[in-house]
């Protein structure tokens, strides 16, 4: 017999929260039949609308907060929700530090089956806003006017805004700058229902230790127009710029960078630090967008490495080398393997910049050239790993297995895979000593997690 669903699309009911999902909605139960809803908390009751019904579950809206929850802020900006992203900025930072604990908690006892792992309470930022170092934002058209800001969630609207609250006041003042210049000179903006137009996206990159600057404008066309005028008044609106750089991409895509990249002004890099370890960042690298919480995340990794001078380490997933140059100041040897080649050429130009001669970096699927340095004999006393959102790859775990390391220092940017992954390592021998979340991204659902695991005796 088919199932009642309880509710039904466009009714409003009221509600008591119970729950927050790994997506940051709270979870509401209507005749034990789940129903979800945005910006709401746990402990909270309230008057909702349904706006959509599946077989399992429903999505509400929330109308009216009938009793609030005690971490519950007021927005900082009323508009600024309307873009997505924030997910829990209507939660104190407390409410936030330890939803984000908790939900590491359960999924590792619920999917690895860790029940009495050590997690530690979530390592936060002092100051939780303007922490992001990098914006690209698209650029379109409203009402005659140029407009640049972020997509609405689940559709491509743009909302024109001048400040986001989790960027770095220097990338918000940078998008301004080239936003009023672009409108000022008549570039046109591109459109996407009838590809015409020219300019798609505005990017800033901003290296907070050095105080450099780098703007990036991102065009369908190979012209970009009124450049010289437009590097003019970009430069002085922007006295911290040291690199513009013009990004061709004339295809019909979501996918924000072209294949052409030309360096218009100034330098091909901008720099910055983590610890005293420097990088160059070029207009296509990969680079933290909140390095002081990197580094709080690197240091908890290379404590747990413990290395003492001796160790040889692998860094499977090394990116462009950022564990793999605070490694090997403490290491014999490090051997950095990242599958995007872009990446590699960064990571052994940071070696070069840094001094570092220890560190050996490899293009190619860490889950092919692990397994082929084993076969070849070769082994790490510490292996680290700091996988894409999917997790390890099988074969690269039963290599781990099979090679065995002293110990494991897995960084996570995804408890389900990284629990998915630590059982797996822990059926293979290996003991999940403590766990470490980092808050890399307030005022969102994301949790970077770093774990220290040993070869059992």
């Amino acid at each position: 017999m088919k199932k009642q669903i309880p509710v039904t699309k466009n009714e409003v009911i009221d509600v008591r929260f119970e729950d927050l999902t790994h997506d940051g909605s709270g979870v509401a139960k209507v005749d034990g039949f789940p129903v979800f809803v945005p910006r709401t908390l746990p402990g909270e009751s309230g008057k909702i609308k349904i706006i959509k019904t599946q077989k399992n579950y429903a999505i509400g809206k929330l109308v009216e907060i009938i009793e609030k929850s005690p971490y519950r802020v007021d927005i900082p900006r009323e508009e600024a929700h309307k873009y997505g992203g924030c997910q829990l900025e209507h939660m104190t930072y407390e409410g936030q530090l330890k939803y984000k604990e908790n939900q590491v908690r359960q999924v590792l006892a619920r999917i690895g089956k860790l029940e009495d792992v050590a997690v530690h309470p979530v390592l936060g930022m002092k100051e939780p806003w303007h922490y992001r170092n990098k914006a690209q934002v698209p650029v379109g058209e409203k009402d005659g006017k140029l407009i640049a800001g972020f997509f609405k969630p689940r559709s491509h609207e743009i909302v024109d805004t001048d400040e986001n609250l989790i960027q770095l006041p220097e990338v918000n003042e940078a998008i301004n700058a080239v936003k009023a210049a672009c409108s000022r000179l008549g570039i046109t903006p591109y459109d996407e229902e009838t590809h015409q137009g020219v300019l798609r996206h505005i990017m800033a990159r901003y290296g907070k230790q050095t105080g450099e600057l780098m703007v990036v404008l991102v065009t369908r066309t190979l012209e970009l127009p009124h450049k010289n005028k437009l590097i003019e008044e970009i430069t002085a609106m922007l006295p911290k710029v040291k690199s513009i750089v013009h990004n061709v991409n004339s295809m019909r895509t979501n996918v924000i960078m072209g294949p052409e990249t030309t360096v218009i002004w100034g330098n091909e890099f901008i720099y910055d630090t983590i610890g005293d370890v420097k990088f160059a960042i070029s207009a296509l690298s990969f680079y933290q967008v909140n390095p002081e919480q990197t580094k709080v995340l690197y240091d908890k990794a290379l404590e747990y490495a413990g290395l003492t001078g001796g160790e040889t380490v692998i860094d499977a997933y090394c990116g462009i080398g950022t564990i793999s140059l605070f490694l090997a100041r403490k290491a014999r040897k490090v051997f950095g393997v990242e599958v995007v080649p872009q990446a590699i050429e960064d990571a052994k130009r940071n070696a070069e910049l840094n001094g570092i001669t220890n560190a050996e970096f490899v293009a190619g699927e860490a889950e092919v050239v692990i397994p082929n340095w084993y076969k070849a004999g070769n082994t790490a006393d510490v292996l680290v790993v700091d996988p894409p959102r999917k997790g390890c790859d099988e074969a690269l775990l039963q290599t781990i297995i099979a090679m065995k390391p002293k110990k494991v220092v897995y960084v996570s940017c995804n408890p389900g895979t990284l629990a998915r992954d630590l059982r797996i390592l822990e059926d293979g021998g290996y003991k999940t000593v403590e766990v470490q979340p980092v808050d890399m991204f307030p005022q969102t659902t994301h949790v970077e997690t770093v774990v220290m695991l040993e070869r059992k005796r």
